[in-house]
């Protein structure tokens, strides 16, 4: 049972991010008005975009997870700081959302991708 949880973890993380990486693609505008409102690059939006789309895949087959997760809750933790903006309640729950994905690829970073996955626990 462990085994399949953590399979189902893993792609339910996953899902979160691939979805991030195609909707960076496909519309790109408010993410580079986020970026570029906060004095970034808007061009950040590709290396996110495509490290969305890598590390998400990573995780669904398993591959260097402990690795690849721990970078997603550092991810996680820095992209929050985006909306931390406790005048709107909206993205405030965005903030806690992201730390909570954090708290979720910490555990994942810890504990390995169980026995269904391209590179098991051993």
């Amino acid at each position: 049972m462990a085994d399949l949880a953590s399979l189902a973890g893993r792609i339910l993380l996953a899902v979160l991010f691939l979805a991030g990486a195609v909707q960076k693609a496909a519309d790109p505008e408010p993410a580079m008005t986020l970026l570029t409102g906060l004095g970034l690059p808007g061009l950040l939006i590709w290396p996110a975009a495509v490290y969305n789309g890598m590390a998400g895949l990573a995780l669904v087959f398993g591959v260097a997870t402990r690795p690849v997760a721990a970078s997603l809750a550092a991810y996680g933790a820095a992209t929050s700081l985006f909306h931390l903006i406790p005048e709107d309640p909206w993205q405030m729950s965005i903030f806690v959302k992201n730390w909570a994905i954090a708290g979720g690829c910490l555990v994942l970073a810890a504990h390995g991708p169980g026995r269904f996955a391209r590179q098991p626990l051993r």
